[in-house]
């Protein structure tokens, strides 16, 4: 069932995405941020493989026994279920399909695990925010593309009724005011907290400084 009650949230919660080592996944957990994520599936630049995976999970779980509440999320671009239940699914906390996954594939993959399920959707119509209302994804993630680093047309997303994950070019300078507009569920950024090419601890510092601010 969706799960499209906000009445209970107070505050916007903060996911960093397409962490690829330890340093990432260090300053993350200090910056005591909500969610973090990992890219799953191969042939995108910040993919990490299964071995990878195993030891930054190693971080992310010592934080935990130190009373860190991070949730990881592993995300996945149209893998068949084996690929997701076999390797991942028992280390994670969350499970984002970007892909073209639809609701037979959420359904089929609820037979596997109990992880909540964030579905990606790339919006550029009224006709993509419909779909994302009414995906059976216990939420739903509303984004430019797949790591394009781009905004797309916030006013597209005034009326959303249900959770959801804002991403799409969100950075330090936009987000507040994103976030007061919108009032996501979460805020979700990879990209923009990068410098050539690789994760920057200040531009990550910032970013979380100014959701918290709004």
């Amino acid at each position: 069932m969706n799960k499209r009650n906000t009445a209970d949230q107070t505050t916007t919660r903060i996911k960093l995405c397409g962490m690829m080592n330890p340093p990432d996944v260090i300053h993350a957990m200090e910056l005591e941020v909500d969610f973090i994520g990992f890219i799953l599936s191969d042939g995108f630049r910040r993919s990490i493989p299964l071995g990878t995976f195993c030891e930054l999970d190693g971080y992310v779980m010592d934080g935990k026994m130190r009373g860190n509440s991070v949730k990881k999320v592993g995300v996945f671009v149209n893998e068949p279920f084996e690929a997701v239940t076999k390797y991942y699914a028992e280390a994670l906390d969350m499970i984002q399909l970007h892909g073209n996954e639809d609701d037979a594939y959420i359904k089929e993959l609820r037979n596997y695990t109990d992880c909540p399920i964030i579905k990606a959707f790339k919006i550029e119509t009224q006709e993509d925010i419909k779909r994302a209302r009414e995906s059976l994804a216990d939420y739903v993630l509303l984004d430019s593309g797949t790591g394009t680093g781009k905004v797309f047309d916030h006013s597209l997303i005034k009326e959303m009724d249900r959770h959801f994950f804002l991403a799409g070019g969100m950075n330090a300078d936009n987000v507040a005011e994103a976030i007061e507009i919108l009032h996501p569920y979460a805020v979700d950024a990879s990209s923009s907290l990068e410098t050539d090419g690789k994760k920057d601890k200040n531009k990550m510092s910032s970013f979380v400084k100014a959701v918290r601010r709004a």
